[in-house]
């Protein structure tokens, strides 16, 4: 069973329709005491960083304490940002920080017409221990693959970042160390490619290897 981690900034609507139409269990926790009961967490976000305030406390404590025991954690978007250790949209708000580094404000380019926020399509590039091989979460998936982002700020290209992107300058679209998953773009909007990557987190919840989907016949 899934938690779908609900903080009031979460775009939960269309995360739940993901998961539906792969099968999955989930629900919403009502307190963090419920935490140890669920195989796999998930925390969506959109918007300001100052949301996650409302996970400090109890609930960060049980979701890092989760972590600590093995359980899988995937962050979307803002919930991605949350991983690290702050953000300068908020610098009072700590983040979860189980993953070394800041989140920063994209800078844009207003030469090459690439604005702030960042919106649109945008195809990943594998960082060197990336490849499908190497990583759980992106297994199925080429480099290349676009996905749907919506941001204006994003976290740097550390040593957990399996896959980054370009908007003006470079930065990470996908992160994973261990147990701890995360994109900075939305899954559940981005057609096959973010349903491929949810159904890999999925695959990691059961204790399963991540493979990709078995083609039709004829195909």
């Amino acid at each position: 069973m899934i938690a779908l981690i609900d903080y009031g900034a979460g775009n939960l609507t269309s995360v739940r329709k993901a998961l539906t139409a792969l099968g999955a269990r989930f629900a919403t926790p009502a307190s963090p005491e419920e935490l140890s009961s669920f195989s796999a967490l998930i925390v969506p976000g959109v918007g300001h960083f100052a949301a996650t305030a409302a996970l400090v406390g109890p609930w960060r404590d049980a979701i890092g304490s989760a972590v600590r025991a093995g359980t899988p954690l995937f962050g979307i978007c803002l919930g991605m940002q949350w991983l690290f250790e702050g953000s300068d949209e908020a610098p009072e708000v700590p983040g979860l920080g189980v993953l070394p580094g800041r989140v920063v404000r994209l800078q844009g380019n207003a030469d090459e017409r690439l604005k702030i926020p960042h919106v649109g399509w945008n195809g990943l590039q594998f960082q060197s221990r990336g490849r499908p091989r190497d990583s759980r979460l992106l297994a199925g998936l080429e480099t290349g693959a676009h996905v749907y982002f919506t941001h204006s700020y994003a976290a740097p290209v550390t040593m957990d970042c399996v896959a980054a992107t370009t908007h003006a300058e470079t930065f990470a679209a996908v992160v994973e160390r261990g147990n701890v998953f995360g994109v900075q773009f939305h899954p559940e909007k981005s057609s096959d490619a973010g349903l491929q990557i949810i159904r890999n987190f999925l695959e990691v919840a059961r204790g399963l290897p991540a493979v990709a989907p078995r083609a039709e016949a004829g195909c």
